[in-house]
């Protein structure tokens, strides 16, 4: 963590970057295949989720779930490891569970709560 103080206005900052080493990965056993129109919509939902769930303070959109005291930038990052280590181990998945230490993210073919 690196701290750095404004001497005029005697400021203590501090900024930490997100913990995004990867607790579990859990994939659904349902498969699709090349070419379904499944794809198509997953990308979307998900890079959806990805970039409006930093943009809402303390709010949980759905299935990503960002630190709650993290800042936008570290939520972005934090969701942009999650992604990828979910969707390097469940590849083709018709569900799948990416934790990390400070956020996850989630996805399924039907509902679910975290």
């Amino acid at each position: 963590m690196k701290i750095q103080e404004r001497k005029r206005q005697r400021i203590g900052i501090a900024r930490c970057v997100p913990d995004t080493n990867v607790t579990t990965v859990l994939c659904n056993s349902g498969v699709y295949s090349q070419g379904d129109p499944f794809v198509t919509s997953l990308n979307y939902v998900v890079a959806e989720l990805e970039s409006v769930t930093p943009t809402y303070k303390n709010y949980d959109y759905y299935n990503i779930s960002p630190y709650p005291n993290a800042f936008a930038y570290d939520c972005t990052t934090c969701l942009a490891a999650a992604k990828t280590a979910m969707f390097s181990t469940c590849q083709s998945q018709i569900g799948a569970r990416a934790v990390l230490h400070d956020c996850n993210i989630r996805y399924e073919q039907y509902p679910f709560t975290i």
